[in-house]
């Protein structure tokens, strides 16, 4: 039987970001095809045409193929590790070690599958012959020998832990081309969001948008525990060789404490503008929300009415996914 592991990085250690993240998610061959038929059948069902990318979400006519895909897959009780490095210590440490930052790269790389992959793999049963690595593609990773690095590295592991597991292949796929891939793209993305706080940027509607997204799908069911079970964050501050484990709940709760406040007050608003013959448009107009936020309005309606606030988006989901 194989198992497949999904990779992906974000904000990489050349950028100018705090904080750099590498994501992967491990799935036998036989559940990532089931997932990927029913992710399929969600872009079908709800039309999209595009592939799922966290920073390309600033439009919410797509909520809902975005919030099918997260709150299908946290059902699956499938685990995403996440590493997180403090660029700024990772680029002192090349200064004081004169290294570049390619090189600084290259170890990281070497690093990675510690957290990410082994904890994957460990509880592989003897059933479990080859493992796949999959990296979404990127020019630089055939230069640095990624694939070639995160093969041995999980090989090396595997004969010195007295493993039952090989790994066959490590390659990469565009991520357009494979849906796990993009799933990895969204959970990290979520993480970065919920970490870096881009929440409080109210005065650019794209966090806004987001930071819906995120709520909604949180607040569907039993999500904002799913969540916190299934993320597992590591990160790495250059003290020797420790590994923190990041408690994701502080980064939910001062989210879900923000949000909700925010929520209230724009209800607020609504509630003192709101005329009884006006529209939707109309009431969208006098809040100032450009036509990307119509969802997110909908779904404020739908509360002051005493509807779920979900209940236009989910109710499709539910009609073709039996729960």
């Amino acid at each position: 039987m194989k198992y497949n592991i999904f990779f992906d990085e974000s904000n990489k250690l050349d950028t100018k970001k705090k904080y750099s993240y590498y994501g992967a998610f491990g799935v036998e061959q036989s559940i990532c095809d089931s997932l990927v038929m029913d992710i399929n059948k969600i872009l079908r069902i709800t039309g999209k045409k595009s592939e799922y990318h966290f920073t390309e979400y600033k439009n919410d006519k797509d909520i809902a193929p975005y919030i099918y895909c997260l709150h299908h897959f946290i059902k699956t009780n499938l685990q995403i590790n996440i590493f997180v490095v403090d660029n700024t210590i990772a680029f002192n440490f090349a200064r004081n070690a004169d290294i570049t930052v390619t090189e600084l790269r290259n170890l990281f790389y070497v690093k990675i599958p510690e957290r990410l992959f082994y904890g994957l793999t460990r509880g592989l049963s003897n059933d479990y012959r080859t493992v796949e690595i999959v990296v979404d593609h990127s020019p630089e990773y055939g230069r640095m020998r990624v694939y070639s690095k995160l093969k041995q590295q999980m090989n090396a592991h595997a004969i010195y832990r007295g493993m039952k597991y090989y790994v066959n292949k490590a390659w990469y796929k565009e991520s357009h081309e494979s849906i796990p891939l993009q799933i990895v793209d969204l959970f990290m993305g979520i993480v970065v969001f919920l970490m870096e706080k881009s929440y409080l940027n109210i005065d650019d509607y794209k966090p806004i948008i987001k930071a819906d997204l995120i709520y909604r799908f949180l607040i569907e069911e039993n999500n904002i525990e799913l969540f916190q079970q299934h993320i597992n964050i590591f990160k790495w501050d250059g003290q020797k060789d420790i590994i923190h484990e990041v408690n994701i709940s502080d980064y939910l709760s001062q989210f879900m404490a923000f949000k909700t406040q925010f929520d209230i007050n724009e209800m607020t608003k609504i509630m003192r503008i709101r005329k009884p013959n006006d529209s939707t448009k109309d009431i969208r107009l006098k809040m100032g929300y450009s036509n990307n936020q119509l969802r997110m309005l909908l779904g404020y309606l739908d509360q002051l009415d005493g509807k779920g606030r979900n209940t236009f988006i989910m109710k499709n989901y539910y009609k073709n996914f039996k729960t």
